[in-house]
């Protein structure tokens, strides 16, 4: 690990989606640990898909540190139905951040990708060396073009201007601020919400999608917030004891997960014990899978220094109780 601490209190920070489960769960860890000059503004007034108004907003303001937290993002299901938005909102977020970020003098950017960018088939536990090595999953491919020409436009501007941007690809996420859309959210939300809701309806089942078979790596959001700061401020790719490739050259992203997986179907059994679900578990085979297994590789980031904290029980109750209170006030979108 890198003894010198690459942040500083003074610096001004942009965290780019703040409002966001991962952006909301960063901002709290900045200020935590005592980082107060942080840029936040709603897209009411910044809209990250107007190239024009991203870049007023970088030339008035001139933050350091940009962490990119902001994304379209969705299930299997929204993903199918709108590969469009996918794939057009995400590159223009992301090429509007990175760009003006590079421009108007920006220190360090961070940039948040996603463990889908890997191949369908990729070798478990998947290295930062399987990038592009393979097909994509069909069911979240135009997502993962996207995020992977994020994190390349961050390696390019490396390269050729040694601009200081740093990639992360967190697994599967979860946590308080999560979507508990019935159609639109990931596995981990939607189960909460399904087995919540049978549970006050008294139903006798619960009908899943899929087949339960494949397996999942779950990391709490507060864990990869952690694991931001903590590349921020450590993580060095330049240095001669960072990460490297293969071939010896500078590795550019890092993974974050937590080493271990859990099948979907055990997954849906330990959330129905712990809401008081007692009823049936059934499964929907004419709903996609997915990728079979997507365990992430975390050595590079682990032999770094840094390692989750929140096991699975524990953040499935701290995410269920947001669940809770989201229901309670009124925040659960339908």
């Amino acid at each position: 690990m890198n003894s010198k601490i690459l942040l500083n209190f003074k610096e001004k920070i942009f965290i780019a989606g703040h409002s966001g489960m991962v952006g909301s769960s960063i901002v709290r860890a900045l200020r935590k640990q005592g980082y107060n000059n942080l840029l936040t503004i709603n897209r009411k007034r910044l809209d990250l898909l107007d190239s024009g108004s991203v870049e007023s907003f970088f030339k008035i303001n001139q933050p350091k540190i940009v962490i990119i937290a902001a994304a379209k993002v969705g299930g299997i299901i929204a993903n199918n139905t709108y590969p469009v938005e996918f794939l057009l909102e995400n590159i223009k977020i992301q090429n509007n951040l990175i760009e003006n970020a590079w421009k108007y003098g920006c220190k360090r950017l961070l940039f948040l990708g996603s463990s889908c960018i890997y191949p369908k088939l990729a070798s478990q536990p998947i290295s930062e060396e399987s990038l592009l090595t393979g097909s994509l999953e069909p069911t979240n491919e135009y997502y993962a073009i996207a995020k992977i020409a994020g994190l390349k436009l961050c390696q390019a501007l490396r390269i050729q201007y040694g601009f200081d941007a740093i990639t992360l690809m967190p697994t599967n996420l979860y946590g308080p601020g999560d979507n508990y859309h019935e159609q639109n959210s990931h596995v981990l939300p939607a189960m909460i919400r399904r087995f919540s809701d049978a549970l006050n309806q008294g139903d006798k089942s619960v009908t899943c999608w899929g087949s339960g078979l494949p397996y999942r790596e779950f990391l709490h959001v507060d864990d990869l917030a952690d694991a931001c700061l903590f590349a921020l401020k450590y993580w060095d790719p330049t240095s001669k004891s960072a990460p490297k490739n293969l071939d010896g050259s500078s590795l550019n992203l890092l993974n974050v997960g937590t080493g271990s997986e859990i099948q979907i179907k055990n997954l849906a059994h330990l959330i129905a014990k712990m809401i008081g679900f007692e009823g049936r578990i059934e499964w929907d085979l004419t709903k996609p899978d997915g990728t079979p297994r997507k365990q992430l590789d975390i050595s590079n980031i682990s032999d770094l220094g840094w390692s989750p904290s929140i096991s699975l029980e524990q953040g499935l109750m701290n995410t269920i109780n947001d669940y809770y209170h989201q229901l309670k006030t009124n925040n659960i979108r339908a």
